[in-house]
């Protein structure tokens, strides 16, 4: 049996396990946890309450202070079942579907919650069990750009990773032309140079980390020379102030990736995870990456992929 198909019926929180990354983070999970309720989109499961099955796993944050054994600074084992009870006493639902994605959206409202894995099986349609299981990660709320008549207008950039066949493709312009075409503001993202990361000699992890970062952030300077269009940008700040101006903007990520709590620092020469998660902090609409680059799943923004270059 793959790895795939053992890890799709494995626990979620086997499935958590093998998806999660390197940033440390700790789990709670939910096993095994009984309810009735009456659901379904049958005519034959209105009105008859059956059996349901919920595993849950949320991966936290650590805290940032001791816990000095206060129950008011972790996410209580209880804000997992009573998201459960309340949205099976909100309304009747026909679809499994439809109550995991609300108990999951209920569940990131939680300061510290990252990323949640919800399974929910019916005990009673059959011999076995049927069921659907889901995965969603907090996703930051969108810019938003104020017009002149006082409303405004959530900002969703597109975020775009371009590996270095893309950055020295003869195309790039054409690449660009037609990506700002779609309305959004363009946020680039690149990854490791061109024989970056080869050094002889094991340095520890903490500098190794900044040297990667430093690298990209060459690699942006690299693509912003092939291109007049592109700004190079670090902070959010900039970021922020870059989007409403219109502008295409190459991400330079020491800055934001030092300073943010939890920040994917273990990833620190990893392009395309760097992209996904500058993508959920800015409500992407879309990150858009090279066909066969690896992200982690679970994320709320959508991947879409381009041909690689040649």
């Amino acid at each position: 049996m793959s790895t795939d198909i053992r890890l799709a019926f494995a626990h979620p929180e086997e499935r958590a396990e093998a998806t999660a990354s390197t940033d440390p983070r700790d789990r709670i999970a939910l096993r095994d946890y009984p309810v009735e309720a009456d659901i379904g989109a049958f005519q034959t499961e209105r009105g008859q309450r059956q059996r349901l099955l919920f595993n849950v796993v949320v991966e936290v944050a650590p805290p940032p202070a001791p816990l000095e054994d206060d129950v008011d600074r972790i996410l209580s084992y209880d804000r997992i079942t009573e998201a459960i009870a309340d949205e099976l006493a909100s309304e009747r639902l026909n679809l499994l579907e439809t109550l995991a994605e609300r108990i999951a959206e209920r569940i990131l409202a939680e300061p510290r919650a990252q990323r949640v894995f919800v399974r929910i099986e019916k005990l009673d349609r059959g011999p076995g069990a049927l069921g659907i299981e889901i995965v969603r990660s907090r996703a930051a709320a969108p810019l938003r750009q104020l017009r002149e008549d006082g409303s405004d207008d959530a900002l969703h950039p597109l975020v775009v990773y371009l590996d270095n066949a893309a950055i020295t493709a003869p195309d790039l312009p054409q690449r660009l032309d037609t990506l700002e075409g779609r309305g959004a503001p363009l946020v680039l993202c690149v990854g490791l140079p061109p024989m970056a990361g080869q050094e002889a000699a094991a340095l520890p992890a903490a500098v190794q980390r900044r040297i990667d970062l430093l690298a990209i952030e060459q690699n942006a300077w690299r693509l912003a020379a092939r291109d007049r269009r592109c700004l190079v940008v670090a902070s959010r700040t900039e970021i922020d102030w870059a989007m409403r101006q219109g502008q295409t903007i190459v991400w330079a990520p020491s800055k934001l990736v030092l300073d943010t709590p939890d920040g994917p620092l273990a990833r620190a020469g990893d392009g395309p995870a760097l992209a996904l998660w500058l993508a959920e902090i800015l409500a992407a609409r879309a990150v858009v990456v090279p066909e066969g680059t690896g992200l982690s799943a679970g994320s709320r923004v959508p991947v879409e992929t381009f041909p690689a270059a040649g």
